[in-house]
């Protein structure tokens, strides 16, 4: 007899907490994404639940296109299980590099296969201020990425999806994608930059491994990744809890740039 495992997405929730909606206001918004799209769809408060428990794993076409369309995201990068092409790395024309898969793609993709980690006692989830710092050679200085993020955890598995409005760069989401193994955390990590801003709306990605704190409040590591020149930088990289929270009020608090 064959028992199937149903794995939470908790990609999805995490982008649905990062854009400050409720199941329902998700449900609205697909339905108002379909009309604009100009095939109306019937997506409900229940077909969101679904999703996000894991029991429906892939969305037909017409609602594969409205959960791009609201999340600005591709749905090979929303948790559902899709066919992921071969990971190829390639020039995206704007001054950084892409692959073309989806978050687990990518991850497998940079970090090769992973051991099997064992769950904590503890948990993750909440508001957490992520920054980090990468050299620019064009400008010849360093800087600072900071993001306020909210972070969900089932099992070993942690997805974290920055808040609307919670960048130190405007309109640069920011998302990672990684698993705990006892105090070491590794996965992910991927950022959209600005159309209007300095990397022209380069897409960047890599991977990340961050040591955790006896607290569990903080966790420190370095980032890896593609740099313009189609080179290979690292920097280090610091998430620290701010609120356990995912509640809404927690939510609209920290959805403003960092200090």
């Amino acid at each position: 007899m064959t028992t199937t495992v149903v794995v939470p997405n908790d990609v999805l929730r995490a982008v649905r907490l990062g854009l400050r909606m409720s199941q329902d206001e998700l449900a609205s918004a697909l339905r108002r994404a379909g009309v604009e799209l100009g095939e109306p769809n019937e997506a409900s408060k229940r077909l969101v639940q679904r999703w996000e428990a894991g029991v429906s794993r892939t969305p037909r076409g017409v609602y594969a296109r409205a959960l791009e369309r609201v999340t600005g995201r591709p749905v090979e990068a929303l948790g559902f299980s899709l066919p992921v092409p071969m990971a190829r790395v390639h020039a995206d024309g704007t001054g950084g590099h892409d692959m073309d898969a989806g978050m687990e793609g990518t991850a497998a993709a940079v970090m090769g296969p992973q051991p099997t980690a064992q769950p904590r006692e503890e948990t993750f989830t909440g508001v957490w201020l992520s920054r980090y710092e990468f050299y620019s050679s064009s400008r010849e200085a360093t800087y600072e990425g900071r993001h306020h993020v909210v972070i969900v955890q089932h099992g070993n598995r942690l997805t974290a999806q920055s808040l609307p409005g919670a960048s130190s760069n405007p309109d640069s989401p920011l998302t990672l994608d990684l698993t705990v193994d006892r105090n070491v955390i590794t996965g992910s990590w991927v950022e959209q930059t600005a159309a209007d801003g300095y990397y022209n709306g380069a897409r960047y990605h890599g991977a990340v491994q961050l040591l955790v704190e006896p607290t569990g409040h903080r966790m420190t590591g370095k980032w890896v990744g593609f740099g313009k020149e189609f080179d290979v930088n690292t920097g280090p990289w610091e998430l620290r809890l701010v609120d356990r929270s995912t509640g809404k009020a927690a939510l609209a608090q920290y959805s403003t740039p960092p200090e």
